[in-house]
């Protein structure tokens, strides 16, 4: 029985050392990128908008809406996300409104400034 006893302390000691060593290391986490979604739209593009403006002019002005009613086609939504390093999600939000095909007003929500510049 001590025979095989005897090959088991130097693997014992090697797996202790190991253990003991890699211990040692901190994880420091993980690296957290921001992350940014939706439409860019600021004051100035909003003091841009008119109502003599159709549908399209608008959505070359502030881009594609994210969301889109197929119900009722008389408004639109812009949303805009940013989180910074998996921190808190800030959010703003521009509903736009139409009278048939022509832009009538707007209501905005927006961030105080935009994170992304």
């Amino acid at each position: 029985m001590q025979k095989l006893a005897a090959p088991l302390k130097p693997l014992c000691l090697l797996a202790l050392t190991a253990v003991l060593t890699l211990s040692g290391c901190v994880f420091p986490g993980v690296y957290k990128i921001n992350v940014q979604q939706g439409n860019i739209v600021d004051q100035e593009n909003l003091e841009q908008l008119n109502t003599n403006m159709s549908r399209r002019q608008v959505h070359a002005l502030l881009g594609s809406p994210a969301v889109i009613n197929p119900v009722d086609n008389s408004k639109e939504y812009y949303v805009y996300t940013f989180q910074r390093a998996g921190g808190d999600i800030r959010k703003q939000q521009i509903v736009v409104y139409y009278d048939g095909n022509q832009y009538s007003h707007h209501e905005a929500s927006l961030l105080d400034e935009t994170p992304a510049y």
